[in-house]
C-alpha cells in the first residue's frame, strides 16, 4: 500500500506542479484520501492490537521465560507495523495539503474565467 500511495503522490505532485488540476480530479483526489484513511483506521487497529498483546506477552514472560520467544516475535512485528502506520499517516496527511494546494488552482482558474 504505501508503494501505491507514493505512486499516487507523485502523480499528483506532477499535476499541481503542471496547474492541471480541474474538480474532477478533486473528487478523485477524495476518493482516495478516503480509501487511504481507511487503511491508515484499519492498520491503526492492527498496530494497537499488537502493541496490546506485546504489553500481555510481557506479562507472562515475567511468569515463565519460555513466552519469551513469542514477546520476541511480536514485538519485531509491532516494530515494523509502528514503522509501516507511520508511512501511512504522513502520506495521509501530505494528501491533506495536495487537496488544499489544488482547491486554490481550481478557485484561481475560475476566478480568472477559465471554466466558465
Amino acid at each position: 500500500m504505501s508503494k501505491e500511495l507514493k505512486e499516487y503522490i507523485n502523480k499528483v505532485d506532477d499535476m499541481i506542479k503542471k496547474r492541471k488540476v480541474n474538480e474532477s480530479d478533486i473528487k478523485t483526489h477524495l476518493t482516495k484520501i478516503k480509501f487511504f484513511q481507511h487503511e491508515r483506521l484499519v492498520h491503526l487497529i492492527v498496530t494497537m492490537f499488537f502493541a496490546l498483546f506485546v504489553i500481555i506477552f510481557i506479562k507472562f514472560t515475567m511468569m515463565c521465560s519460555i513466552f519469551s520467544i513469542v514477546l520476541l516475535i511480536l514485538t519485531i512485528f509491532l516494530f515494523f507495523y509502528v514503522i509501516y502506520y507511520y508511512k501511512l499517516e504522513n502520506g495521509v496527511q501530505y494528501l491533506y495539503k495536495q487537496y488544499d494546494e489544488m482547491k486554490k488552482i481550481v478557485e484561481k482558474k475560475s476566478l480568472f474565467g477559465i471554466f466558465k
